[in-house]
């Protein structure tokens, strides 16, 4: 709670444009006090959580990292929330290259974000990963609960945002696909040296993100909440890693019912010796 109030303040500071001196002055403290919450020493007198609030411009649920339940945080809640699996049970492709880069012949701890209704992650597990996953979608991580109780294994899922969420422990491999479109471009520098920070040595980052090209019509979904990103950005996160893959592909897409296509943007890179 702690840790994640004080990335909350911190966020929605920098968001709202104030400094630290700034929002302590509005709230009649010293800059000090800010500053020993956004580093986690302190927190904040349950008196001040409305006006820190108020003046921050989110609702107390959201500063302290809730999400009201009745508030569709994502465009595929309310398919989530059918007995069918919207993206299948099937496990995406890029599983398998997991498998075969770095395969459990010991204990692998894996860290899926974004895992959607669990298809990739019940996968993992069956293959004998150490498997956390999250997704902002409460119906999601139901099914991905529901789908590992099915498989018969255990799959470690809780709801997070991707912007909000920082790992506290190490990872082997952190996975992901299409899902960080919805990173904001003032986090990402920030969030991958995170991720980086919090893997193991020869660990391995697999991730694809969608990449905007002028050629192709936007999809057909309204996802308000996707932030653009570009050729080439998502590899310029690992230059002081191997790059075992960083590639890009054009492809039809069907996931709305109307036809489309996606331009996508693949890396797979290592975290090579003790860096």
């Amino acid at each position: 709670m702690k840790e994640q109030l004080a990335r909350n303040i911190c966020r929605y500071r920098k968001e709202r444009g104030l400094t630290q001196e700034e929002l302590a002055r509005r709230l009649g403290l010293t800059f000090q006090a800010v500053s020993k919450w956004e580093n986690a020493q302190t927190m904040p007198d349950l008196s001040l959580l409305p006006d820190l609030a108020a003046i921050l411009n989110v609702s107390t649920d959201r500063l302290l990292g809730y999400v009201p339940q009745d508030k569709q945080v994502s465009i595929y809640e309310n398919e989530y929330r059918t007995p069918d699996y919207y993206w299948g049970v099937e496990p995406n492709k890029a599983c398998y290259q997991v498998l075969q880069l770095m395969p459990p012949t010991r204990p692998l701890k894996l860290l899926d974000m974004g895992c959607g209704e669990g298809r990739d992650a019940v996968f993992f597990a069956r293959n004998g990963y150490d498997v956390t996953a999250f997704d902002i979608s409460d119906a999601g991580v139901e099914k991905t609960q529901r789908l590992a109780d099915k498989a018969g294994v255990t799959v470690k899922a809780f709801r997070a945002d991707i912007n909000d969420y920082r790992p506290d422990a190490r990872y082997d491999i952190i996975y992901s696909s299409g899902v960080l479109h919805y990173i904001k471009p003032e986090y990402r520098s920030e969030l991958f040296q995170h991720y980086k920070d919090h893997t193991n040595p020869d660990g391995i980052h697999v991730l694809n993100v969608f990449v905007e090209k002028p050629f192709i019509a936007p999809p057909p979904e309204n996802e308000p909440n996707a932030c653009k990103w570009r050729s080439g950005e998502l590899a310029s996160y690992y230059h002081d890693w191997l790059l075992r893959e960083s590639s890009e592909a054009v492809f039809d897409c069907n996931s709305s019912g109307i036809p489309h296509k996606h331009a996508m943007s693949v890396v797979i890179a290592q975290k090579i010796g003790t860096i």
